[in-house]
Protein backbone atom coordinates (compact mmCIF):
# COMPACT_ATOMS: atom_id res chain seq x y z
CA UNK A 1 0.00 0.00 0.00
CA UNK A 2 1.71 3.80 -0.92
CA UNK A 3 2.25 5.92 1.20
CA UNK A 4 3.68 9.43 -0.11
CA UNK A 5 5.91 11.34 2.63
CA UNK A 6 4.59 14.54 3.57
CA UNK A 7 5.87 17.57 2.27
CA UNK A 8 8.65 19.33 4.07
CA UNK A 9 8.23 21.32 6.70
CA UNK A 10 9.03 24.82 4.64
CA UNK A 11 6.50 23.46 2.44
CA UNK A 12 4.12 22.76 4.70
CA UNK A 13 5.04 26.47 6.41
CA UNK A 14 3.94 27.99 3.23
CA UNK A 15 0.57 26.14 2.96
CA UNK A 16 -0.19 26.82 6.71
CA UNK A 17 0.69 30.56 6.19
CA UNK A 18 -1.23 30.79 2.90
CA UNK A 19 -4.68 29.29 4.56
CA UNK A 20 -4.32 31.29 7.49
CA UNK A 21 -4.33 33.92 5.51
CA UNK A 22 -7.54 32.77 3.35
CA UNK A 23 -8.91 31.77 7.00
CA UNK A 24 -8.25 35.52 8.14
CA UNK A 25 -9.93 37.20 5.01
CA UNK A 26 -12.55 34.64 4.82
CA UNK A 27 -13.84 32.66 8.10
CA UNK A 28 -12.83 35.29 10.92
CA UNK A 29 -15.25 38.45 9.57
CA UNK A 30 -17.98 35.70 9.01
CA UNK A 31 -17.96 34.63 12.86
CA UNK A 32 -17.66 37.49 14.19
CA UNK A 33 -20.64 38.73 12.69
CA UNK A 34 -22.33 35.94 13.69
CA UNK A 35 -21.51 36.60 16.84
CA UNK A 36 -22.10 40.07 16.76
CA UNK A 37 -18.38 41.47 17.78
CA UNK A 38 -17.11 43.95 15.70
CA UNK A 39 -13.68 44.23 17.86
CA UNK A 40 -11.69 41.11 19.15
CA UNK A 41 -8.82 41.26 21.46
CA UNK A 42 -6.50 38.02 22.08
CA UNK A 43 -3.64 38.62 24.52
CA UNK A 44 -0.72 36.27 25.10
CA UNK A 45 2.89 35.58 26.44
CA UNK A 46 5.56 34.02 25.39
CA UNK A 47 5.37 29.90 26.34
CA UNK A 48 1.56 31.03 27.63
CA UNK A 49 -0.14 31.23 24.53
CA UNK A 50 -3.92 31.31 24.24
CA UNK A 51 -4.83 28.62 22.03
CA UNK A 52 -6.42 30.54 19.62
CA UNK A 53 -3.34 32.68 18.98
CA UNK A 54 -1.32 29.42 18.38
CA UNK A 55 -3.57 29.21 15.25
CA UNK A 56 -2.58 32.45 14.30
CA UNK A 57 1.32 32.59 14.42
CA UNK A 58 3.35 32.47 11.54
CA UNK A 59 5.28 29.66 10.49
CA UNK A 60 8.37 31.14 11.32
CA UNK A 61 6.93 31.56 14.98
CA UNK A 62 6.59 28.68 17.37
CA UNK A 63 5.53 30.66 19.77
CA UNK A 64 4.30 34.41 20.72
CA UNK A 65 7.09 36.72 21.74
CA UNK A 66 6.91 38.81 25.04
CA UNK A 67 3.46 39.95 25.28
CA UNK A 68 1.59 39.83 22.01
CA UNK A 69 -1.77 41.60 21.80
CA UNK A 70 -3.62 41.01 18.24
CA UNK A 71 -6.74 43.75 17.63
CA UNK A 72 -8.93 42.80 15.30
CA UNK A 73 -12.05 45.48 14.24
CA UNK A 74 -14.47 46.18 12.09
CA UNK A 75 -15.25 42.46 12.63
CA UNK A 76 -11.75 41.05 11.66
CA UNK A 77 -11.47 42.65 8.71
CA UNK A 78 -8.91 45.41 10.65
CA UNK A 79 -5.61 43.23 12.16
CA UNK A 80 -3.33 44.57 14.18
CA UNK A 81 -0.45 43.95 16.81
CA UNK A 82 -0.13 45.76 19.51
CA UNK A 83 3.49 44.45 20.29
CA UNK A 84 7.00 45.40 19.83
CA UNK A 85 7.18 43.29 16.59
CA UNK A 86 4.88 42.68 13.42
CA UNK A 87 3.35 39.20 13.64
CA UNK A 88 4.10 37.72 9.88
CA UNK A 89 2.19 39.83 7.18
CA UNK A 90 -1.18 39.22 8.83
CA UNK A 91 -0.66 41.45 11.95
CA UNK A 92 1.06 44.94 11.43
CA UNK A 93 2.88 46.37 14.90
CA UNK A 94 1.09 49.69 15.39
CA UNK A 95 2.81 50.17 18.74
CA UNK A 96 6.15 52.37 19.21
CA UNK A 97 7.53 51.73 22.10
CA UNK A 98 10.20 54.93 22.07
CA UNK A 99 6.68 57.36 21.64
CA UNK A 100 4.69 55.08 24.45
CA UNK A 101 6.45 52.94 26.70
CA UNK A 102 3.74 51.51 27.94
CA UNK A 103 2.03 48.39 25.89
CA UNK A 104 -1.21 48.60 27.49
CA UNK A 105 -1.56 52.38 27.19
CA UNK A 106 -1.24 51.61 23.45
CA UNK A 107 -4.11 49.52 23.32
CA UNK A 108 -6.12 51.69 25.00
CA UNK A 109 -5.37 54.41 22.54
CA UNK A 110 -5.63 52.22 19.80
CA UNK A 111 -9.24 50.92 21.15
CA UNK A 112 -10.47 54.38 21.49
CA UNK A 113 -9.02 55.34 17.77
CA UNK A 114 -11.61 52.72 16.10
CA UNK A 115 -14.16 53.00 19.21
CA UNK A 116 -15.66 49.42 18.54
CA UNK A 117 -19.24 49.06 19.76
CA UNK A 118 -18.72 45.53 21.64
CA UNK A 119 -14.72 43.75 22.03
CA UNK A 120 -14.98 40.21 22.69
CA UNK A 121 -12.23 38.49 25.06
CA UNK A 122 -11.50 34.84 25.32
CA UNK A 123 -13.09 33.75 28.52
CA UNK A 124 -15.33 30.37 29.02
CA UNK A 125 -15.85 28.27 31.56
CA UNK A 126 -17.65 25.78 29.18
CA UNK A 127 -14.97 25.08 26.64
CA UNK A 128 -11.26 24.65 26.94
CA UNK A 129 -10.14 26.67 23.99
CA UNK A 130 -11.82 29.31 24.40
CA UNK A 131 -10.73 30.10 27.88
CA UNK A 132 -6.99 31.13 26.98
CA UNK A 133 -6.85 34.51 28.55
CA UNK A 134 -4.95 34.38 31.68
CA UNK A 135 -6.26 36.28 34.98
CA UNK A 136 -2.87 38.47 35.43
CA UNK A 137 -3.37 39.82 32.13
CA UNK A 138 -7.54 40.07 32.35
CA UNK A 139 -7.17 41.91 35.51
CA UNK A 140 -4.33 43.88 33.53
CA UNK A 141 -5.96 45.05 30.34
CA UNK A 142 -9.19 45.93 32.19
CA UNK A 143 -7.08 48.74 34.58
CA UNK A 144 -5.65 49.94 31.08
CA UNK A 145 -8.64 50.87 29.17
CA UNK A 146 -11.05 53.55 30.00
CA UNK A 147 -14.43 53.22 31.55
CA UNK A 148 -16.32 53.89 27.65
CA UNK A 149 -14.23 50.65 26.35
CA UNK A 150 -14.11 48.85 29.47
CA UNK A 151 -18.15 48.84 29.52
CA UNK A 152 -17.63 47.75 26.38
CA UNK A 153 -15.77 44.18 26.74
CA UNK A 154 -17.55 40.64 26.87
CA UNK A 155 -16.21 37.81 28.28
CA UNK A 156 -17.29 34.85 25.65
CA UNK A 157 -16.19 31.44 23.63
CA UNK A 158 -18.27 32.91 20.29
CA UNK A 159 -15.43 34.41 17.80
CA UNK A 160 -13.40 31.93 19.65
CA UNK A 161 -15.22 28.56 18.82
CA UNK A 162 -16.32 29.98 15.35
CA UNK A 163 -12.70 30.60 14.27
CA UNK A 164 -11.89 27.07 15.61
CA UNK A 165 -14.90 24.84 14.02
CA UNK A 166 -15.04 26.49 10.66
CA UNK A 167 -13.19 25.39 7.91
CA UNK A 168 -12.12 27.33 4.86
CA UNK A 169 -12.45 26.40 1.10
CA UNK A 170 -9.02 25.11 1.07
CA UNK A 171 -8.80 23.54 4.23
CA UNK A 172 -12.13 21.24 3.12
CA UNK A 173 -10.78 20.60 -0.09
CA UNK A 174 -7.13 18.80 1.24
CA UNK A 175 -9.15 17.23 4.17
CA UNK A 176 -9.94 14.09 2.51
CA UNK A 177 -6.36 13.47 1.33
CA UNK A 178 -5.41 14.11 5.01
CA UNK A 179 -8.40 11.28 6.02
CA UNK A 180 -6.51 9.10 3.44
CA UNK A 181 -3.55 9.38 5.02
CA UNK A 182 -4.31 8.10 8.26
CA UNK A 183 -6.52 5.50 6.85
CA UNK A 184 -3.57 4.23 4.90
CA UNK A 185 -1.76 3.57 8.21
CA UNK A 186 -4.73 2.29 9.95
CA UNK A 187 -5.07 -0.19 6.97
CA UNK A 188 -1.48 -1.54 6.96
CA UNK A 189 -1.91 -1.62 10.42
CA UNK A 190 -4.17 -4.08 10.79
CA UNK A 191 -2.95 -6.64 8.36
CA UNK A 192 -0.22 -9.18 7.65
CA UNK A 193 2.36 -6.72 6.78
CA UNK A 194 2.19 -6.11 10.89
CA UNK A 195 0.33 -8.10 12.48
CA UNK A 196 1.74 -12.15 12.89
CA UNK A 197 -0.62 -13.88 14.92
CA UNK A 198 0.77 -15.51 18.06
CA UNK A 199 3.49 -13.24 18.00
CA UNK A 200 2.80 -9.71 17.56
CA UNK A 201 1.38 -7.88 20.94
CA UNK A 202 -0.98 -5.01 20.95
CA UNK A 203 1.48 -2.82 22.11
CA UNK A 204 4.15 -3.39 18.74
CA UNK A 205 1.58 -2.30 16.53
CA UNK A 206 0.80 0.97 18.78
CA UNK A 207 4.45 1.89 18.35
CA UNK A 208 5.30 0.54 14.27
CA UNK A 209 2.42 3.33 13.99
CA UNK A 210 4.19 5.99 16.02
CA UNK A 211 7.13 5.54 14.23
CA UNK A 212 5.39 5.38 10.70
CA UNK A 213 3.62 8.62 11.28
CA UNK A 214 6.93 10.25 12.24
CA UNK A 215 8.89 8.82 9.47
CA UNK A 216 6.21 9.50 6.99
CA UNK A 217 6.74 13.59 8.15
CA UNK A 218 3.05 13.44 9.91
CA UNK A 219 2.50 14.22 13.96
CA UNK A 220 0.32 11.88 16.44
CA UNK A 221 -1.98 13.79 18.75
CA UNK A 222 -2.72 10.72 21.03
CA UNK A 223 -1.19 7.42 21.24
CA UNK A 224 -2.70 4.59 19.51
CA UNK A 225 -4.84 2.90 21.14
CA UNK A 226 -5.29 -1.16 20.22
CA UNK A 227 -7.10 -3.58 21.97
CA UNK A 228 -8.78 -7.25 21.12
CA UNK A 229 -11.68 -9.05 21.74
CA UNK A 230 -11.65 -12.61 21.25
CA UNK A 231 -14.30 -15.72 21.78
CA UNK A 232 -13.69 -16.80 25.30
CA UNK A 233 -13.76 -13.32 27.00
CA UNK A 234 -13.67 -9.57 25.81
CA UNK A 235 -9.80 -8.64 26.71
CA UNK A 236 -9.89 -5.08 26.31
CA UNK A 237 -11.74 -3.34 29.64
CA UNK A 238 -13.97 -0.52 30.25
CA UNK A 239 -13.99 2.87 27.89
CA UNK A 240 -11.91 4.54 30.92
CA UNK A 241 -8.88 1.82 30.57
CA UNK A 242 -6.04 1.09 28.53
CA UNK A 243 -6.49 -2.59 27.21
CA UNK A 244 -2.58 -3.13 28.34
CA UNK A 245 -0.26 -4.78 25.84
CA UNK A 246 -1.24 -8.45 24.28
CA UNK A 247 -0.24 -11.18 22.33
CA UNK A 248 -2.70 -11.42 19.09
CA UNK A 249 -3.98 -14.55 18.51
CA UNK A 250 -5.48 -16.34 15.97
CA UNK A 251 -9.68 -15.47 16.22
CA UNK A 252 -9.14 -12.23 17.30
CA UNK A 253 -11.03 -8.87 16.76
CA UNK A 254 -8.42 -6.31 16.69
CA UNK A 255 -9.55 -2.63 16.94
CA UNK A 256 -7.20 0.64 16.65
CA UNK A 257 -8.19 3.82 18.01
CA UNK A 258 -5.86 6.24 15.59
CA UNK A 259 -5.53 9.87 14.51
CA UNK A 260 -2.79 11.99 12.53
CA UNK A 261 -2.13 15.79 12.84
CA UNK A 262 -0.86 17.32 9.62
CA UNK A 263 -0.89 20.68 7.73
CA UNK A 264 -2.82 21.57 11.31
CA UNK A 265 -5.75 19.05 10.71
CA UNK A 266 -6.72 16.27 12.90
CA UNK A 267 -7.62 12.78 11.99
CA UNK A 268 -9.33 10.64 14.55
CA UNK A 269 -10.42 6.92 13.29
CA UNK A 270 -11.70 3.63 14.17
CA UNK A 271 -11.60 0.57 13.04
CA UNK A 272 -11.62 -3.53 13.47
CA UNK A 273 -9.34 -6.45 11.99
CA UNK A 274 -10.06 -10.03 12.28
CA UNK A 275 -7.56 -12.89 12.41
CA UNK A 276 -8.63 -15.70 10.39
CA UNK A 277 -8.22 -18.76 12.20
CA UNK A 278 -7.46 -21.87 10.33
CA UNK A 279 -9.88 -22.86 7.79
CA UNK A 280 -11.79 -19.90 8.02
CA UNK A 281 -11.70 -17.41 5.15
CA UNK A 282 -14.02 -14.71 6.88
CA UNK A 283 -15.46 -13.15 10.07
CA UNK A 284 -18.47 -15.03 11.76
CA UNK A 285 -21.46 -14.32 10.97
CA UNK A 286 -22.30 -12.77 14.21
CA UNK A 287 -19.13 -10.56 13.94
CA UNK A 288 -20.22 -9.26 10.51
CA UNK A 289 -23.49 -9.02 11.73
CA UNK A 290 -22.41 -6.89 14.91
CA UNK A 291 -20.41 -4.37 12.09
CA UNK A 292 -23.34 -4.24 10.42
CA UNK A 293 -25.46 -2.57 13.44
CA UNK A 294 -22.86 -0.07 13.87
CA UNK A 295 -22.93 0.87 10.42
CA UNK A 296 -26.39 1.49 10.39
CA UNK A 297 -25.76 3.89 13.62
CA UNK A 298 -23.76 5.88 11.60
CA UNK A 299 -26.62 5.89 8.98
CA UNK A 300 -28.60 6.96 11.83
CA UNK A 301 -26.80 10.34 12.87
CA UNK A 302 -25.83 10.86 9.79
CA UNK A 303 -29.55 11.10 8.90
CA UNK A 304 -30.12 13.39 11.82
CA UNK A 305 -27.57 15.78 11.33
CA UNK A 306 -29.39 18.32 8.81
CA UNK A 307 -32.86 17.83 11.16
CA UNK A 308 -31.56 18.79 14.30
CA UNK A 309 -29.90 22.49 15.93
CA UNK A 310 -27.36 21.56 18.53
CA UNK A 311 -25.53 18.30 19.87
CA UNK A 312 -27.86 17.35 21.95
CA UNK A 313 -30.55 17.38 20.12
CA UNK A 314 -28.56 14.86 17.29
CA UNK A 315 -27.39 12.27 20.29
CA UNK A 316 -31.32 12.42 21.80
CA UNK A 317 -32.98 11.98 17.95
CA UNK A 318 -30.31 9.07 16.62
CA UNK A 319 -30.41 7.15 20.22
CA UNK A 320 -34.66 7.43 20.24
CA UNK A 321 -34.37 5.97 16.49
CA UNK A 322 -31.30 3.21 17.27
CA UNK A 323 -33.16 1.87 20.33
CA UNK A 324 -36.64 2.10 18.26
CA UNK A 325 -34.62 -0.64 15.48
CA UNK A 326 -33.66 -2.23 18.91
CA UNK A 327 -29.63 -1.51 18.52
CA UNK A 328 -27.40 -0.99 21.64
CA UNK A 329 -26.33 2.69 20.38
CA UNK A 330 -23.53 4.63 22.73
CA UNK A 331 -22.60 7.88 20.95
CA UNK A 332 -19.78 9.94 21.72
CA UNK A 333 -18.94 11.94 18.64
CA UNK A 334 -17.08 14.97 18.61
CA UNK A 335 -16.32 18.15 16.57
CA UNK A 336 -12.88 17.73 15.21
CA UNK A 337 -9.86 20.39 13.18
CA UNK A 338 -7.57 22.47 14.42
CA UNK A 339 -7.63 20.19 17.19
CA UNK A 340 -8.39 16.77 18.08
CA UNK A 341 -10.64 17.05 20.38
CA UNK A 342 -12.17 20.44 18.35
CA UNK A 343 -13.95 23.48 19.04
CA UNK A 344 -17.93 22.83 18.99
CA UNK A 345 -20.59 21.04 19.69
CA UNK A 346 -20.38 17.49 21.95
CA UNK A 347 -22.78 14.84 20.72
CA UNK A 348 -23.00 12.45 23.83
CA UNK A 349 -19.88 11.27 25.81
CA UNK A 350 -19.90 7.47 26.39
CA UNK A 351 -20.64 7.38 29.96
CA UNK A 352 -23.29 10.96 29.28
CA UNK A 353 -25.41 9.17 26.91
CA UNK A 354 -28.50 11.67 27.78
CA UNK A 355 -26.89 14.98 26.83
CA UNK A 356 -24.11 16.99 27.92
CA UNK A 357 -24.68 20.02 29.45
CA UNK A 358 -23.20 23.47 28.14
CA UNK A 359 -21.21 21.75 24.85
CA UNK A 360 -23.62 19.81 23.89
CA UNK A 361 -26.36 22.99 23.24
CA UNK A 362 -23.77 24.68 20.93
CA UNK A 363 -25.43 24.55 17.55
CA UNK A 364 -24.43 22.88 14.77
CA UNK A 365 -23.03 25.17 11.82
CA UNK A 366 -22.14 24.20 7.93
CA UNK A 367 -18.36 24.03 7.04
CA UNK A 368 -17.29 22.30 10.20
CA UNK A 369 -15.68 18.82 10.92
CA UNK A 370 -16.84 16.29 13.08
CA UNK A 371 -15.86 12.56 14.00
CA UNK A 372 -18.58 10.48 13.82
CA UNK A 373 -17.45 8.05 16.85
CA UNK A 374 -19.83 5.15 18.49
CA UNK A 375 -20.31 2.08 19.64
CA UNK A 376 -22.98 -1.06 19.36
CA UNK A 377 -23.00 -3.63 21.93
CA UNK A 378 -24.30 -6.95 20.34
CA UNK A 379 -24.29 -10.80 21.19
CA UNK A 380 -22.33 -13.15 19.03
CA UNK A 381 -24.03 -16.25 19.14
CA UNK A 382 -20.27 -18.10 17.39
CA UNK A 383 -18.48 -16.89 20.57
CA UNK A 384 -21.30 -18.51 23.12
CA UNK A 385 -23.48 -15.41 22.89
CA UNK A 386 -20.49 -13.09 24.31
CA UNK A 387 -21.49 -9.78 23.98
CA UNK A 388 -19.18 -7.29 22.09
CA UNK A 389 -19.05 -3.87 21.51
CA UNK A 390 -18.33 -2.75 17.60
CA UNK A 391 -16.52 0.86 17.95
CA UNK A 392 -16.67 2.51 14.84
CA UNK A 393 -15.08 6.55 14.28
CA UNK A 394 -14.89 7.91 10.97
CA UNK A 395 -14.32 11.97 10.19
CA UNK A 396 -17.40 13.64 7.70
CA UNK A 397 -17.42 17.19 6.74
CA UNK A 398 -21.19 19.26 7.45
CA UNK A 399 -21.81 21.48 4.46
CA UNK A 400 -24.48 22.90 2.59
CA UNK A 401 -26.83 21.02 5.41
CA UNK A 402 -25.34 17.34 4.26
CA UNK A 403 -23.18 15.44 6.40
CA UNK A 404 -20.51 13.32 4.28
CA UNK A 405 -17.81 10.75 5.18
CA UNK A 406 -14.41 12.64 4.32
CA UNK A 407 -12.74 9.24 3.08
CA UNK A 408 -15.26 6.95 3.42
CA UNK A 409 -15.95 4.34 6.37
CA UNK A 410 -15.21 0.66 7.36
CA UNK A 411 -18.60 -1.60 6.16
CA UNK A 412 -16.00 -5.12 6.03
CA UNK A 413 -13.65 -6.35 8.31
CA UNK A 414 -9.76 -6.13 7.53
CA UNK A 415 -8.73 -9.54 7.64
CA UNK A 416 -4.91 -11.26 9.04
Amino acid sequence: MARERAVSLREEGAIRDAWLEERLETVLPEVMERAGFDCWVLVAREYNEDPIVKTMLPATWITARRRTILVFTDFGRERAAIARYAVGSAFPAVWAPEDEPDQWARLNSYLEEKAPRRIALDSSSLFAVADGLSASEHAQMLDALSPTLRERVVATHEPAIGWLETRSKSEIAAYPDICARAHDLLRTALSPEVVAPGVTSTAEVEWWLRESVSTLGYRTWFHPSVSVQRRLRVVNGDFSEHPGDIVIERGDLVHIDFGIEYLGLHTDQQQHAYVLREGETEAPEGLRSGLGAANRLQDIVVEQFPRRATGNEVLAAARRQAIAERLQPCIYSHPIGLHGHGAGPTIGLWDQQYGVAGTGDYPIYDDTAYSIELSVTQDVPEWNDLEVRFMLEEDALFSSGELRFLDGRQTEFWLI
